[in-house]
């Protein structure tokens, strides 16, 4: 029986990370269709119809190039940082609620805190380990900007962990049958939207990317492979975020074709800021951190905490 429930456990795994991939694939292709439509013009049209193979033309293309190495790179942080940043990007999908008990244990939201926070260090040694100061600076942006922005994400997370009383996504189901929490608490869904924005290092937060002063940031010393495995990662986190957005905010019923349509939506929305809006400067970008973010999750956090006490001291 517990070889039965092992090999069932991942071939759901494998099934689910096979899917997020090609979610991954054709969320590029979205991508790049609807800029190009922001920018009145065509986004990929040639290759099959419609440009729909586009993503895989681009996948053969990127792991067939050359593989280089800077000489003077730390070689096995080098080579080994993009293919961890894209098992963290994948491993923290084993937090989707599904009802069949896939993998959805009961402190979900504590193992995606953990993932983020790991995540860090990806960007970090990535830009160190390729010896270039353009890398070097771009992977210090990267960091202090995602480390600022994990603080509002964390007192968000864990006003509704006090609200819900649980760490498990399943109960977020059941605590939004009637209601859901986006309409309860509208500003703390913006403050979500625009912490998620910076966690995944989108427009307008991009700074670790920022070409214009430092090339490409810190993946510059990639190519081939490595750049397809970062890119690939920043994509599926892209993803994850907008399937948690729809869990906490918008009801989450994993069996209906609607949770699937708000993702959708959630990931068109990344791609609408960036076709839409300018990147913000540093400064700026640090204050809505620490001077706006950080004082409205911890009054919701204060205020949540309050509404327990009260139900409990009422005896709700």
């Amino acid at each position: 029986m517990f070889y039965k429930d092992l090999v069932l456990g991942l071939v759901g795994s494998l099934l689910l990370i096979i899917c997020v991939l090609v979610g991954v694939a054709f969320l590029t292709l979205l991508e790049r269709k609807v800029l190009g439509y922001i920018q009145i013009r065509k986004g990929p049209n040639k290759v099959g119809l419609c440009g729909i193979p586009q993503p895989f033309a681009d996948a053969i293309k990127l792991f067939t190039k050359e593989q280089t190495y800077p000489v003077l790179s730390n070689y096995l942080p080098y080579y080994i940082s993009p293919i961890f940043s894209l098992f963290l990007a994948l491993l923290v999908w084993l937090i989707m609620p599904y009802m069949v008990g896939l993998h959805s244990f009961g402190l979900g939201l504590l193992f995606f805190l953990c993932c983020t926070s790991l995540g860090v260090y990806t960007v970090m040694i990535a830009g160190w380990s390729s010896n270039s100061n353009y890398a070097l600076l771009g992977g210090l942006r990267a960091v202090a900007q995602t480390i600022s922005y994990e603080v509002s994400l964390a007192l968000i997370l864990l006003s509704f962990v006090f609200l819900v009383g649980s760490y498990s996504l399943l109960d977020f189901e059941v605590y939004q049958s009637y209601c859901w929490f986006m309409f309860s608490t509208l500003p703390l869904v913006l403050a979500w939207f625009a912490s998620c924005l910076a966690e995944t290092n989108r427009t307008p937060f991009d700074f670790a990317e920022g070409e214009s002063e430092l090339v490409s940031g810190f993946n510059v010393e990639y190519s081939s492979g490595g750049f397809a495995l970062i890119f690939m990662a920043e994509y599926a986190s892209i993803l994850f975020m907008s399937m948690l957005f729809s869990v906490i905010f918008l009801g989450c019923d994993l069996m209906s074709f609607d949770f699937y349509l708000k993702l959708v939506f959630l990931s068109f929305m990344f791609i609408w800021v960036r076709g839409t809006l300018p990147r913000f400067r540093y400064d700026k970008l640090m204050f809505l951190a620490w001077k706006s973010f950080l004082p409205l999750s911890l009054n919701y956090l204060v205020f949540f905490a309050g509404l327990k006490i009260l139900g409990v001291g009422i005896g709700v």
